[in-house]
């Protein structure tokens, strides 16, 4: 039977355990896929310690880590148009992306450019399309800054590139260690800590349009107060902390739209996935730790199939 990484429960590391599962079974709107590769994101540990978003149903455990994939379509259920046996395609799958088989629904599936790889593809639908309604959502003119908390992660190295293109200038928090990247991206860095807000002033001595946060708790609060208007706060991270601040959560649009425009970008060369460390599906814990401890740069991929 197809090979998945599961958690058995909610909690820690402990939880998690390689399955051998049915092959999944399309339903109506459904396209069975064959997973390439997969990204792996903090939502990932987060959902198995037990973390859903309002209003998100428990999962039935146990339950595939992964909410990203790129692989090939091999059937499809009733009423699914446009979509075939062989199709290349990225999305977000119903029923996790840590495995050899996974279903997509159609509504949240694209086909994958030619010019774009499984890999890269497999980074999209969660970190830049993030990314992507983040900056959306913001609204900002060329010639505004941005100031990204957290901009060494998958979805800040999406938003700085998609907002570097549209004309804004950046300032990022990161540490040290990522100094180099950071700058990589065309991105001014600074160091997170004890009076990182002074150290935002000096870099924006104009003062900044917007916060785009990836990070959450005093981490959002020591920059908040750099804004005059709440309503360009967003998180990606930290709903509770936000709503007190007068911010708001990232609004995601999840749908294929957004997907395609993501793919776009990284068919022009506007938009590079910085995947920076691959990990066989064998060794999908180590991935996983990598990014749940918080200092991978840019994205983790776990490579399912050749």
């Amino acid at each position: 039977m197809p090979r998945a990484y599961t958690y058995t429960e909610h909690g820690g590391p402990e939880t998690e355990a390689f399955a051998d599962l049915p092959r999944p079974v399309p339903g109506p709107g459904q396209l069975l896929v064959a997973v390439k590769a997969a990204g792996v994101n903090p939502v990932d540990w987060k959902r198995r310690a037990g973390y859903l978003p309002p209003g998100a149903p428990a999962p039935e455990l146990p339950a595939v880590l992964g909410g990203e994939v790129a692989g090939v379509v091999e059937e499809v259920g009733d009423g699914v148009e446009g979509f075939g046996p062989g199709d290349a395609v990225f999305g977000n799958p119903l029923t996790g992306g840590y495995a050899e088989y996974t279903l997509l629904p159609v509504e949240l599936t694209a086909h994958k450019p030619d010019a774009v790889s499984f890999a890269d593809a497999a980074t999209l639908p969660i970190a830049a399309a993030t990314a992507y309604d983040g900056l959306y959502q913001l609204g900002l003119a060329p010639g505004d800054t941005l100031l990204i908390v957290g901009v060494g992660g998958g979805v800040g190295v999406a938003a700085a590139q998609i907002a570097r293109n549209a004309g804004l200038r950046v300032i990022g928090t990161a540490s040290a260690a990522k100094k180099d990247f950071v700058e990589e991206l065309g991105v001014v860095h600074v160091e997170p800590g004890p009076d990182v807000a002074g150290r935002v002033r000096a870099a924006a001595p104009d003062g900044v349009d917007a916060i785009y946060d990836l990070v959450g708790g005093d981490a959002l609060v020591a920059v908040a107060g750099l804004l005059d208007d709440p309503s360009k706060l967003i998180t990606a991270a930290d709903r509770d902390t936000v709503a007190r601040l007068g911010g708001s959560p990232v609004a995601r649009k999840r749908d294929r739209e957004v997907l395609e425009a993501v793919a776009r970008l990284v068919a022009q060369g506007v938009l590079r996935p910085y995947v920076t460390a691959t990990f066989p599906l064998d060794e999908a814990a180590e991935a996983l730790r990598a990014v749940e401890a918080g200092h991978a740069r840019g994205k983790i991929l776990i490579e399912v199939a050749g």
